[in-house]
């Protein structure tokens, strides 16, 4: 079954020649281009885990990829795009958004007539005949994912997935299997692929779905907030009539398009979790039972409540969700502690959209109010190192004590943006506290010259700070 959809495209073969020779298709040969990204690389392990030759190229590699590739032997041996990486032998090219439609190895692809896949095409073609489950939403795509994906491995439900982060359990970030009925989908808004501009949710066409809130991202595709919108229309339109959706319904915006929604599919609001905080711990209330919680923040209890409606969608009752999770210590990089002494506790989080550097932000001030908080946000994507789009982010840092922003010089060359003035950031934050750097040295040394009794630090990005060492930085504050 995972690979008719290279037939059908392709007439490369009939259904019965299909059949005869599905053991010689679980041998292709298999192209990524743009391997280093954080599903890319995941998706390549796993095909290689089943068996598959995988080939890859891209123009930069970070940790974790780097490490995780090198470990399968699947490290490309050098950075960078060679167009002698395409010829005729290989079955299928899988497309990562990172590489741009004048990229030299696609081009030659396309010369040759290969089959080019994004990779969330692919994944729709292994799970069209699966139940699909795709969560979306401006944030907490990724947690709410991983909470699903703890619940159900916790109590031995077999799913497949795709989700954005590294789990506790998990080895990959993506499984395909022949035998799991159900697929859940981490749902991005943003492009497919360069040479496929839907966003990647409406690929999955989901028969549950998932919104958990809706603030303007994506700056350089949905030029204004409308456009944007459009997305989670259409997203909603895909349900199927004995589909359902689950939806804050705290947020004002996917309210009214509930309620302008004319299909026969179920909708399902959800708001937050019943719970305290106690001694720095949260526990959650439920079914006259607690449950203590290792992750905190009042987005995490919306996201809960969220993750556990899904469940129930698929048949997990609340009482044995909410005790799977007092096991769950967050997705990586989703608010997670890297190290902590009597003093200090020192997190990062994935946060880089105004409304999830507000939310993670505010979170770590509420949660531990009695330590003040250094806050350090890298402005990496295309829409926050636009000038245009940083007024979005005015009063996002206001629970910082002392908040940070930085941003790097060569992040904005390789996106071919305009360059980006410190001058513009302070008029765009408004906050008189804040604090700008555009060298990761610069920013290291402020950090390790300040005084850390009492302080908590928190690292937010979807980059990583000019290939900053946090594990060792944080090491070094500590000792302080």
């Amino acid at each position: 079954m995972m690979f008719t959809f290279v037939i059908q495209k392709q007439n490369k073969f009939t259904q019965h020649l299909y059949k005869q020779h599905i053991k010689n298709l679980l041998n292709m040969r298999i192209h990524f281009i743009a391997i280093g990204g954080s599903t890319m690389h995941n998706l390549a392990i796993a095909l290689y885990k089943q068996g598959h030759q995988i080939t890859g190229s891209d123009d930069e590699i970070f940790e974790p990829s780097k490490g995780r590739l090198k470990k399968y032997g699947l490290l490309p041996e050098k950075t960078g795009w060679d167009e002698n990486n395409i010829h005729g032998a290989i079955d299928a090219i899988i497309l990562g958004m990172h590489a741009k439609k004048d990229n030299p190895e696609l081009m030659k692809a396309e010369k040759l007539n290969l089959p080019v896949y994004s990779f969330p095409e692919y994944l729709y073609e292994h799970a069209k005949n699966k139940k699909r489950i795709v969560i979306g939403g401006s944030h907490g795509k990724t947690t709410i994912t991983a909470m699903i994906l703890h619940a159900l491995n916790y109590h031995k439900i077999d799913v497949d997935y795709m989700v954005g982060a590294q789990l506790d359990g998990f080895e990959v970030m993506v499984r395909l299997s022949e035998e799991a009925n159900i697929m859940v989908f981490e749902g991005d808004e943003y492009l497919t692929s360069a040479n496929d501009p839907r966003p990647k949710f409406h690929v999955y066409k989901p028969h549950v779905a998932l919104i958990s809130g809706i603030a303007w991202d994506h700056f350089n595709v949905f030029p204004t907030f409308e456009k944007y919108v459009d997305q989670f229309i259409t997203f909603i339109d895909l349900l199927p009539d004995d589909g359902s959706l689950v939806y804050y319904s705290g947020d004002g915006i996917i309210h009214k398009l509930v309620n302008e929604y004319d299909g026969k599919a179920r909708m399902i609001p959800y708001f937050t979790c019943d719970s305290y905080i106690k001694n720095g711990k949260t526990i959650i209330r439920y079914n006259q039972k607690e449950y203590p919680m290792e992750i905190f923040g009042d987005h995490n209890m919306k996201n809960m409540q969220g993750a556990m409606l899904i469940c129930r969608e698929i048949g997990l009752s609340p009482d044995n969700f909410y005790k799977a999770m007092t096991k769950f210590k967050g997705a990586s990089n989703r608010l997670e502690k890297i190290a902590e002494n009597e003093h200090t506790r020192i997190f990062k989080d994935f946060a880089h959209s105004p409304s999830k550097v507000k939310a993670t932000s505010e979170a770590v001030k509420y949660q531990f109010g009695d330590n003040e908080l250094v806050a350090v946000l890298e402005l990496h994507t295309y829409s926050s190192l636009n000038k245009d789009f940083l007024s979005q982010y005015s009063g996002t840092l206001n629970a910082v004590d002392m908040p940070i922003v930085f941003f790097n010089v060569h992040a904005i060359k390789l996106k071919r943006l305009p360059m980006l003035q410190k001058q513009h950031i302070y008029d765009a934050f408004d906050n008189a506290n804040i604090k700008v750097f555009n060298l990761r040295e610069d920013l290291e040394q402020h950090l390790k010259s300040l005084d850390w009794n009492n302080k908590n630090l928190l690292f937010m990005s979807s980059g990583n700070f000019d290939g900053m060492n946090k594990d060792k930085l944080s090491e070094a504050i500590l000792k302080r």
